[in-house]
């Protein structure tokens, strides 16, 4: 892979990532759109690396918090509401860190094909704009408890297939749950810190026990570019998503899916 090509995949990661439009299906299309060889699961995975420095950068000072709280409570057995959303946060990452250990060799041998891709893209994107319609959206992420957490945390699961988008999916969820539309964006962005972590330290074994040489360069580029994009995106995202809605996303996704059809099947 050259370094343009990380450049451009890079910057489609850190938009995508926390849009509910799908980073993992845009990382699939843009190759096929472009001609390009794709690039493989493990240059996904070190560009969602760097919108994990992106989001753990923007919310530093709540996960301070969370950090603290939630180690502190397993002390004094007492849980402030800093320490019950980092419980929060833990239990709803246990659905994709079982699902991710179980099935990733059968999501990236059968799953990672343009078709497939639309018709998540589809489904999932009208999901989201039925949860933003009908939401009551009256409460924020520090209301939830650990059952809707969890709720949450499946949700991320289904993410695992490319185009569900894990923030469009998790989003969903939390606005069926009642949650504001930024609340529901905050609290997809928290737990997403430990599934990425786990996925990126997950692939790093792999490619470091690997025999195929790593291109640490444009690993490294690819990291650093998405790290950049992606915290713009998540301040951009919470400034907006209020006044617009999800309606425009699912506009897209649709639109995408269309494209994609017309192109490949």
């Amino acid at each position: 892979m050259d370094p343009l090509q990380a450049i451009v995949l890079a910057i489609v990661q850190g938009l995508s990532e926390f849009l509910p439009i799908s980073s993992s299906g845009h990382l699939i299309l843009v190759p096929h759109f472009l001609g390009w060889q794709d690039q493989g699961l493990a240059f996904d995975v070190a560009v969602h690396v760097g919108t994990l420095v992106a989001v753990v950068t923007y919310f530093r000072k709540p996960l301070r918090a969370m950090l603290i709280a939630g180690l502190g409570s397993l002390v004094h057995r007492r849980l402030d509401a800093d320490g019950r959303m980092a419980w929060c946060v833990v239990i709803g990452t246990v659905p994709v860190g079982v699902v991710g250990f179980l099935g990733s060799g059968l999501i990236e041998a059968h799953l990672r094909n343009p078709l497939f891709v639309a018709g998540t893209l589809s489904v999932f994107g009208v999901l989201m704009w039925v949860a933003d319609r009908l939401g009551r959206q009256s409460r924020d992420e520090y209301t939830l408890g650990i059952r809707e957490a969890l709720i949450i945390g499946c949700a991320q699961a289904l993410a695992l297939m490319p185009g569900t988008s894990r923030s469009g999916i998790t989003i969903t969820a939390g606005l069926a749950l009642g949650l504001t539309r930024s609340a529901a964006a905050r609290f997809s962005f928290l737990l997403s810190v430990p599934g990425i972590a786990m996925a990126g330290g997950y692939e790093f074994l792999k490619m470091m026990s690997a025999d195929a040489p790593v291109d640490w360069v444009v690993t490294g580029l690819g990291v650093a570019v998405s790290a950049v994009t992606g915290y713009a995106c998540i301040h951009l995202l919470l400034k907006v998503i209020e006044r617009v809605g999800l309606l425009p996303f699912t506009i897209y996704r649709l639109l995408l899916a269309g494209l994609i059809v017309v192109t490949f099947a």
